[in-house]
């Protein structure tokens, strides 16, 4: 009895096992296809650009007929030097752009049962991939612009008397940071991490098209916008929009999505890597109509076309 369920786990282990490389398999060809999409998965050498390359099938590897460079699929990608299986990395996108308020790293370490410093960099890889598509990207049309403060939060002391005025400069953590976020209606958001909230009219300059309209709250920093902008503003304290279109609910559905990736997911964000958190937010929320499926190719195909991370080498930070 005993020997005949040794014999019946060893069978499961093997079914199991050939399942696994079939998926596999299946997955290789779907980064192939999605790189390559111009050739229809025909490799195309990175560095002359020559489509006359054959593959070397026992490391999955190509090699150029013309300049001899090996390279891989993912050869001068974000996931350049990856050691993960590529259905593990198919199924790490899916559950990444499944979660709408962010996944931690601790989850997707369970879920992938792999370390967690492993789902730590993977999953800032993909954020890295998220915000190159709006790399060099310009709003026009209407925009709104608002800003708000993340972190550098000081837990009070338990007895009244001890505790400090948390709003003084020499009582704070100096970690403090603020998300600036432009957004277009019915178009894309970007986000800058900054120290002040201000700084945010020099970004609407660079960013923003001459002759787009911006909204923005009735904060006395924004005042500036109005000698670069034809300009709406709107009083909070009165209303949160008018009839005349005049509200930044955009920008706030957007920060509300953000204090809640923070809060009820990661619980705690460092400033060195606000920004990333910042844009994935915004990736979210521009595709939040996209099905789960358009929105887990995209990303891949994002990775795909994003030149190996400068901060995410490998798999460990720096």
């Amino acid at each position: 009895m005993a020997q005949h369920f040794l014999l019946s786990a060893a069978a499961r282990t093997l079914s199991l096992r050939a399942i696994y490389k079939a998926g596999e398999e299946k997955a290789y060809e779907t980064f192939k296809a999605i790189r390559w999409a111009e050739t229809g998965g025909k490799a195309v050498c990175p560095r002359c650009g020559c489509v006359d390359t054959y593959e070397i099938t026992t490391r999955r590897r190509f090699k150029c007929a013309a300049c001899h460079h090996q390279f891989s699929v993912t050869s001068g990608t974000i996931f350049h030097s990856r050691k993960m299986g590529f259905v593990d990395l198919l199924a790490a996108i899916a559950l990444f752009v499944n979660a709408v308020k962010g996944v931690s790293a601790l989850q997707m370490s369970r879920d992938l049962d792999c370390q967690y410093k492993t789902a730590f960099v993977l999953c800032h890889k993909l954020r890295e991939a998220m915000a190159n598509e709006t790399a060099g990207f310009t709003l026009d049309g209407e925009v709104e612009i608002d800003g708000a403060y993340f972190g550098g939060s000081i837990k009070p002391e338990n007895r009244k008397e001890d505790r400090k005025d948390r709003r003084l400069k020499e009582h704070q953590t100096g970690t403090r940071r603020v998300v600036i976020a432009l957004r277009e209606r019915a178009g894309r958001t970007l986000t800058f991490v900054r120290n002040f909230e201000h700084e945010g009219v020099e970004l609407a300059r660079q960013w923003v098209a001459k002759g787009a309209k911006m909204y923005a709250d009735e904060a006395t920093h924004w005042d500036v916008l109005e000698a670069f902008f034809p300009t709406g503003r709107i009083n909070h304290s009165e209303a949160y929009s008018d009839f005349d279109g005049k509200h930044t609910n955009n920008a706030e559905s957007y920060f509300s999505r953000l204090r809640r990736m923070v809060r009820g997911q990661h619980h705690g964000v460092s400033h060195k890597y606000l920004h990333q958190y910042a844009a994935n937010a915004a990736w979210c929320e521009d595709h939040r109509r996209r099905d789960n499926g358009a929105n887990a190719f995209a990303l891949v195909g994002n990775a795909v076309l994003s030149p190996v991370s400068r901060a995410w080498c490998g798999y460990w930070q720096r």
